[in-house]
């Protein structure tokens, strides 16, 4: 080290006074710039340049806490936290604790409580190709990552979890990969916890061990590096991301230039978002499938399952990404499908529509619940899909075209000059509005048959409601000509719905066939099973009645989802959808022989194995009346639109107003 040069007026204690100032001046400056380095190499990086070039898909949340934050900020969290919420959560917890985490505790032989809190930084949950299909007997790696920014509890904690593994019995091994320690641990279906099994399969084979055996399906290997949690399903994946840890260099999914395009069009600040590389995983099914022994496919498959994605265009899909984004305005979702313009094939094509005023016209009414605007030209789409439906049955294409024929045939002995290609799929225009009110009532059958409208554009409308009524004559003869009748000058036609009869149990006490009303306009066919929508939207235009496009926040809310100039604009009205779902399922009797009840299968449990003792979980009878938890409840716009390069989905949910500071 250089000497350091004293000023000569200084007297001995102040020259020494100086040097150690001096000293500790360099050695702050040293300390810093090291403790800096190393914050910078302890530092997991980015998830662009932490997995592999070869990732498939992935979905993360680059900072764990604040998207916890984020979450306990939103409507739906504060909706669960309202005091009036208290008697239906604190059953719902105890049923949980009682029936899954305290049995999935106890057959894991850990406690959650123990790792809940390693929940900090970066999680990612990622699928690697990993060599699949090229290399033999290779398939997808999978990886989950988190940045627990707590080196020693991460430490303490696995090294429990090991310990809790051998005492246990497991067959586990310690494998290095690139200086690393792993605990491997072999999977097999007899592996996984009862609890479990039972909630996925039927309670006969939630007992039944002997179909379980101690074949080994997957290892699992478990390790850290530094405050980093690594679990995966191959070493290979693992040590890329050792390599990216350590700052070596290897090619990274921020390599891909697709992947880099979402990234910056979607994920920058985004709290949690996904990817998925479609056309590799394409490409990989594809050389599966070509590589596989002919005699082993199935002889009865009537579907090429290559030919199908080619016909409706999936084919010319490069990836596919998803984004959320939470302000204190509101939250967007975003969904991005890479697809260039000039590639794009089958459905593809007309979907989604073109950039044309897809806003609610005047005549929506301010109670509409629920609005779809579709830009889509409808001949080109009926032309379109034609040629997918030709292309994946190539026999389909002379059935269609004998029941036009047939059509045609019955439609001439009237009206010599009639062409169902013309008359109807000719008068398509490209404009196709639909919308719904609130449910009359709140029983499932209500909210099974809400009142609702659709609206085809036409060029010709009339022409098209003369071609439909053959249409629909040919699909049930026994239903007759369909009914008319006059209404403000206008003709409204009524007929039987083709199969509603059956379906709906015709010939019971109380029970009626389902009808079908239209009527046409200057530009639009009307079409509703309601005949008091057919009529009230002839109506529209001689009344003063508010209109959907007038509710406070909508225009702001389309700008914000995209703006009206899209292929599609949507809007939903949740705090009026709500209410009545959510009166329905406060009035949902429990079944006593433990079937499914009415409100198990409004939320889709109806399905699932073991549905019936979701009722003992989910005591809806304990639900606030809606009114009193309405404030967390608003609306939603979307727009569905195209760019040279995709597809893009995107919805705007704003802050509801009753949250609104």
């Amino acid at each position: 080290m250089r000497a350091t040069k004293l000023p000569r007026e200084m007297n001995k204690g102040q020259q020494y006074i100086y040097i150690m100032r001096n000293y500790f001046r360099r050695f702050s400056v040293v300390s810093v710039f090291a403790a800096l380095t190393f914050s910078a190499a302890a530092a997991v990086p980015v998830v662009e340049k932490l997995l592999p070039d070869d990732t498939l898909a992935m979905v993360t949340t680059p900072d764990f806490a604040k998207a916890r934050d984020a979450y306990h900020n939103a409507p739906q969290s504060q909706l669960w936290n309202d005091p009036a919420m208290k008697p239906f959560q604190d059953k719902f917890f105890a049923k949980l604790t009682e029936n899954l985490i305290q049995p999935l505790e106890k057959d894991l032989g850990i406690k959650f409580d123990d790792y809940t809190n390693l929940l900090q930084g970066q999680m990612t949950l990622a699928v690697t190709q990993n060599g699949w299909p090229a290399a033999t007997g290779s398939k997808p790696g999978v990886l989950f990552l988190l940045d627990t920014r707590n080196q020693g509890q991460l430490t303490k904690n696995l090294a429990d979890l090991r310990k809790k593994w051998l005492d246990a019995g497991k067959s586990l091994r310690t494998e290095k990969i690139r200086n690393i320690d792993f605990s491997v641990v072999p999977l097999s279906d007899k592996d996984v916890p009862k609890t479990l099994k039972k909630f996925s399969s039927t309670e006969k084979d939630a007992d039944a061990d002997e179909t379980s055996t101690n074949a080994t399906k997957t290892e699992l290997y478990v390790g850290q590096s530094e405050g980093l949690l690594i679990v995966g399903t191959a070493p290979k994946p693992i040590e890329k991301v050792l390599v990216h840890v350590s700052g070596g260099e290897m090619p990274s999914l921020g390599d891909l230039a697709a992947y880099e395009a979402n990234r910056l069009a979607l994920f920058r600040d985004a709290p949690f978002y996904g990817w998925a590389n479609t056309k590799a995983a394409m490409d990989a099914f594809t050389k599966k499938a070509a590589t596989e022994d002919p005699e082993a496919a199935d002889p009865f498959a009537v579907l090429n399952p290559s030919k199908l994605l080619t016909a409706i265009g999936v084919s010319s899909l490069k990836s596919v990404a998803f984004s959320v984004q939470i302000s204190n305005d509101g939250s967007t979702v975003q969904f991005f499908a890479s697809m260039p313009e000039s590639s794009r094939q089958g459905l593809f094509k007309v979907i989604p529509g073109d950039a044309k005023d897809s806003a609610p016209p005047p005549f929506v009414p301010a109670d509409a619940v629920k609005f779809q605007r579709m830009r889509i030209d409808g001949k080109k789409a009926w032309d379109t899909l034609q040629k997918v439906v030709a292309d994946v049955f190539p026999s389909a294409k002379g059935a269609i075209s004998f029941a036009i024929d047939t059509a045609n045939a019955a439609a001439k002995e009237k009206d010599p000059d009639f062409d169902l290609n013309k008359n109807l799929f000719g008068n398509i225009g490209d404009d196709m509005i639909s919308y719904e009110k609130a449910p009359k009532g709140s029983s499932l059958a209500d909210l099974n048959s809400v009142p609702s409208l659709f609206l085809l554009g036409s060029p010709n409308p009339d022409k098209v409601v003369a071609a439909f009524k053959y249409v629909l004559m040919l699909l049930n003869p026994q239903g007759g000509a369909p009914k008319e009748r006059e209404f403000l000058g206008r003709k409204i036609y009524t007929t039987t719905m083709p199969g509603a009869a059956a379906a709906l149990g015709s010939g019971a006490p109380g029970t009626s066939p389902q009808t079908l009303s239209y009527a046409s306009t200057s530009d639009y066919v009307a079409f509703s099973s309601d005949a008091s929508m057919i009529e009230e939207f002839l109506r529209s235009s001689d009344s003063g009645r508010k209109s959907l496009r007038e509710m406070p926040g909508l225009t702001d809310a389309i700008a914000k989802s995209g703006g009206s100039s899209t292929g599609m604009l949507g809007f939903e009205n949740q705090a009026e959808t709500t209410r009545a779902t959510f009166d329905a399922l406060r009035n949902s009797p429990a079944t006593p022989d433990g079937s499914p009840s009415a409100a198990a299968m409004m939320l889709g449990l109806g399905s699932l194995p073991n549905a019936g003792s979701f009722k003992d979980w989910m005591d809806f009878s304990l639900l606030p009346p809606y009114d009193k938890v309405s404030k967390y409840f608003g609306f939603s716009v979307y727009t569905l639109g195209s760019t040279p390069d995709g597809i893009l989905l995107k919805m705007y949910s704003p802050v509801p107003a009753g949250l609104r500071k």
